[in-house]
């Protein structure tokens, strides 16, 4: 299948008991960790962020090396909307932080449709603002960042399909393909207007407007763009290139990442020796020319080797997997001096052979990646668990999402990620004290 994963979005958790230092020992730590995540009584106001940089193939904070063990819960505003919904935000903004992660991707978008953040083009919905507002007050409180993508290339929660309709009830003569929403000029126009007010919009909760908030780590344009109409991918470049242009002239302290998935595209020589398969090529898009753009800070990549390939068992993707990583850590050096992001990772649950020890072996190999990279100061600069839920949102998840503390093995894998990344470059403030207390007693 060539389509995304990201239009199922979530899964049943899975995974295998993966060794640790003690089952005693890691038990006692879910209790001291996690017992108390839904009574914790911290004055988080005081918790100080400030804005991540890109110092050439490195993300800093405060002057220290920033390498990322983070998540992806797009539900955040979603189910924010609904004031007693709002528990479910904390909860797993807490767990993160006690997980020692430090950024959670997530959408600020929803266009047309229920809870419509954008109602119609340059009409938005108050309520469904107010609750973004609240997702980063609360990632703020719990000192978690958040990477907000400005719009979906699937039909998931409106995306380019919904601003193409709005055009055409305007009288926009367009094709079948909802690819105008890339060249079509009332188009550009309509998005160019949300994004223009997403980022200056002005928080209600904190008084921040977005585009002054260390909060959020960094803006990403589109999540997993395609323009399959334009397989030379001139199409797609050239709005990157516009719409790069127009954030960074709102908006120069964030960073800013395209939200590709990581394909070749026909130019490129690895074309053929990188891409799963030959269909890749032919999407419009193109990792390195597309991540070349000086108004890109950093390029982005997804990992789903069981959506990619239909004829290959697990050890084969698994394999595939590391190369795809390798070869992209390699760009980020030779190619696009930028860090590389692996923003999703998942492994679905609903493979033919599939066992919950693959689960964690799938996600033990991309953090070891990152772990090396850290490790040498190298250009593979953080990765994100595609998707994580608390208890109670059955309706969100699909056969990628977990919920990590159901299961030890992945909770340790994810833990033990955090207390890796510490060691090499150190906690940050924001990372609670048991976490640091923790990474000591084990010695990670």
């Amino acid at each position: 299948m060539v389509n995304s994963p990201m239009s199922r979005k979530l899964a049943r958790n899975g995974g295998l008991f993966y060794p640790v230092i003690g089952f005693a020992l890691f038990v006692t730590f879910l209790y001291l960790a996690f017992g108390d995540l839904w009574g914790l009584n911290i004055n988080r106001e005081t918790i100080k962020l400030s804005f991540v940089e890109r110092n050439g193939t490195q993300f800093y904070v405060d002057g220290k090396a920033f390498y990322i063990n983070g998540w992806n819960s797009y539900w955040l505003m979603d189910h924010a909307v609904d004031y007693s919904n709002r528990p479910r935000i904390k909860g797993i903004l807490q767990a993160g932080a006690k997980m020692g992660l430090t950024v959670c991707r997530t959408w600020a978008f929803n266009d047309g449709g229920y809870n419509a953040l954008q109602i119609s083009p340059g009409r938005f919905d108050e309520r469904v603002f107010r609750a973004l507002d609240h997702v980063i007050a609360e990632a703020r409180k719990n000192g978690i960042r958040l990477m907000l993508s400005l719009v979906n290339n699937l039909h998931a929660f409106g995306g380019k399909t919904e601003y193409v309709k709005w055009a055409e009830k305007e009288g926009v003569a367009l094709s079948s393909s909802n690819d105008s929403f890339f060249y079509d000029p009332t188009i550009r126009r309509y998005f160019k207007n949300y994004v223009k007010t997403v980022l200056t919009r002005r928080n209600v909760y904190t008084g921040v407007e977005y585009r002054d908030d260390p909060t959020i780590f960094a803006w990403e344009l589109i999540n997993e763009p395609r323009c399959m109409t334009d397989p030379s991918g001139d199409t797609l470049q050239d709005w990157i290139e516009e719409m790069s242009t127009f954030v960074k002239s709102i908006d120069r302290k964030h960073l800013l990442t395209v939200g590709l998935e990581g394909f070749y595209g026909r130019r490129s020589p690895k074309r053929s020796t990188a891409n799963p398969e030959f269909w890749a090529a032919d999407l419009g898009s193109d990792f390195i020319r597309n991540s070349m753009l000086s108004t890109i800070d950093f390029a982005s990549v997804h990992v789903y080797p069981d959506h990619w390939f239909h004829d290959k068992n697990f050890e084969e993707k698994l394999k595939f997997a590391a190369k795809w990583m390798l070869s992209h850590i390699e760009d980020g050096d030779k190619e696009l001096r930028k860090p590389i992001m692996f923003t999703e990772f998942g492994l679905s649950n609903e493979n033919e052979d599939f066992e919950p020890a693959q689960r964690d072996r799938f996600y033990k190999m991309v953090l070891d990646f990152i772990y090396k990279s850290a490790k040498r100061n190298r250009f593979g600069a953080g990765s994100f668990f595609w998707q994580f839920l608390v208890e109670g949102m059955e309706l969100y998840n699909d056969d990628f999402g977990i919920i990590p503390w159901e299961r030890p093995s992945t909770y340790q894998l994810i833990t033990e990620q955090s207390c890796r990344l510490a060691r090499e470059h150190g906690v940050l403030p924001t990372q609670m004290e048991h976490l640091k207390n923790f990474c000591a007693s084990t010695r990670l």
